[in-house]
């Protein structure tokens, strides 16, 4: 397939790269630089850091990954020998005893040329100033980061280059770019897709020049990457975008006198509910899979949250691959095990019931001697909540099922939960998102299904633990249309109190809630890693102090 007289024709290659798989991960872009070579693309541009897979976190401290990783680099240049088509490589290098986030330029057998990442993010998730030391503005007294490829004057740039308004690509634009080539490892939140296509329309028309902007996906740990990696003409047109939550691969022509870009395909976004569904099935998938699990167990209590946990594994990993566990005690309701059973046949999930009462009752009883002449309180709440993450625990060893946590983000936020109870287990689906979110995602699934997948019974009923009579959740917590505003605006907003007394909540409500979030620190550092879907989720984004005087 020929191309016109001064075009560029790049390939972009959206990978989900394992963080640490040197020789898969060089495996998949050899793959994919075949494909280019097969399509006569002059370059093809891989994420940040693909080598290694991003983000390698303190992998990058043991001296001999780093050796590796520039090894697997090697091997993956050796493979352009005798192609016309040159590659763009992420990896780590290791130069004058510092560390770099670099891109490799891979051509002719060899690297030819290489840059080295000059803004380094230390925010929310990122912690690249631990790592890496910045590249520098200048090569040879001119922008660093200007190539020649195929005849064209090509600026490269990795990230967080691009997303200062005076900073690197902006450099190379008055170098004389003729089209900027950015590799991002870039993870998704609500809502960054449409900042971040703002922001690269907005260097494409100051730097009058085509952005090419390609992006990873797929999970790792608590991230989601989403893909949706990007082609803006000059004027700051979105001329090309790939799949969100997939792996894709496409060529485009770039004209590199005008900035314009051949007519290619534009993946539309889907509505955001429909996003973040997509992303807690990604984030589940690939963490149980990269870590070699086939299966999970969920306890299925008949609410809400085990509803919509156990719809998102479905998806991520087929009906036949979740087990799920209704465990009723003296306080369960019929109601709620009929909700268990009926949810499971319409998933096609194995279910089975394991009635607690029996542990429950010899906890009881081991325990009356030192209990005498106390009143039952929320010991044996949580003693049934206990009971229930030691019987699932007891069928992941047995059958090496991972176990799914179910709490969402409302309650990890005030401590609505059981430690080394509900919260024990692998993997935490939903701790990033609300009560509210959980209902409009459960909602979603039945309006996408055309009919009832989560029983229209648990979306009405009030929430409840059940672990006492005639319990609801709204008698330890306001209503969660009150509780969630409040989080939204004290965890992710870092608002004081007053600040959020005077949007109109009550004074002793928010005074409350934020205490919860306060005190209840360690009780959510130690609970299970789950998908980052929000702006500021508990853990990287936010790492308070357990033992904190300040209120």
């Amino acid at each position: 397939m020929g191309k016109a007289p001064g075009t560029l024709r790049v390939a972009l290659s959206q990978l989900n790269q394992t963080v640490g798989d040197l020789a898969g991960n060089v495996a998949r872009m050899a793959a994919d630089l075949a494909r280019a070579e097969d399509a006569a693309a002059d370059v093809v541009v891989f994420p940040e850091l693909a080598v290694t897979g991003y983000p390698p976190e303190d992998l990058v401290l043991k001296p001999q990954f780093v050796k590796d990783n520039m090894r697997a680099l090697a091997d993956l240049a050796r493979t352009t020998a005798g192609k016309r088509c040159w590659a763009l490589v992420g990896f780590v290098e290791a130069r004058d005893n510092r560390l770099h986030n670099a891109l490799a330029l891979c051509g002719n057998g060899e690297v030819m040329a290489v840059y080295r990442k000059q803004l380094l993010p230390n925010y929310a998730v990122f912690d690249e100033q631990r790592y890496f030391a910045p590249g520098p503005a200048q090569t040879n007294g001119s922008a660093s980061g200007i190539l020649t490829i195929a005849g064209a004057r090509v600026g490269v740039s990795v990230c967080e280059d691009i997303w200062s308004g005076d900073g690197p690509v902006q450099a190379q634009a008055k170098a004389g770019a003729q089209v900027i080539l950015n590799v991002n490892g870039s993870p998704y939140h609500d809502g960054k897709h449409t900042d971040r296509e703002e922001m690269l329309s907005a260097r494409a028309r100051a730097a009058r020049a085509a952005v090419v902007y390609v992006n990873q996906v797929g999970g790792q740990d608590e991230l989601v990457f989403e893909g949706s990696s990007v082609v803006l003409d000059a004027t700051g047109r979105v001329a090309c975008r790939l799949r969100s939550f997939e792996q894709d691969f496409e060529v485009v022509d770039i004209d590199i006198t005008d900035g314009t870009v051949a007519p290619s395909r534009v993946e539309p976004f889907a509505e955001d509910l429909d996003r973040m569904h997509t992303a807690l099935v990604t984030g589940t998938r690939d963490y149980v899979r990269k870590n070699g699990f086939t299966d999970v167990v969920i306890g299925l209590s008949g609410g809400i949250d085990s509803s919509i946990v156990a719809a998102i594994a479905v998806d991520a990993l087929g009906a036949d691959h979740v087990h799920g566990v209704a465990m009723p005690s003296r306080y369960s309701s019929q109601g709620s095990l009929d909700d268990a059973a009926a949810l499971a046949e319409r998933l096609g999930i194995d279910h089975r019931v394991v009635s607690i009462e029996p542990s429950f009752s010899a906890y009881l009883a081991m325990l009356e001697p030192s209990f005498a002449g106390r009143d039952a309180d929320l010991t044996e709440e949580n003693l049934q909540s206990r009971c229930r993450g030691t019987t699932l625990m007891a069928l992941s060893n047995k059958f090496g099922w991972m176990v799914l946590t179910t709490g969402n983000k409302s309650e990890m936020a005030v401590g609505y939960f059981t430690i080394y109870g509900d919260s024990a287990g692998g993997y935490a689906v939903i701790k990033d998102v609300l009560k509210t979110q959980v209902f409009a995602l459960s909602r979603r699934v039945n309006e996408r299904a055309g009919r009832e997948i989560i029983p229209q019974s648990v979306i009405d009923k009030p929430p409840s633990a059940e672990l006492r009579p005639d319990q609801r959740d709204d008698q330890s917590l306001p209503p969660y249309e009150d509780l969630d505003p409040i989080l939204r605006h004290y965890v992710d907003g870092d608002r004081t109190v007053p600040e959020i007394v005077a949007m109109g909540h009550p004074e002793d409500v928010v005074r409350r809630i934020c205490r919860l979030v306060d005190v209840n620190e360690y009780k959510r550092r130690q609970c299970a890693p789950g998908v980052r879907v929000s702006e500021k989720a508990f853990g990287k984004d936010r790492r308070m102090p357990i033992t904190n005087g300040y209120r």
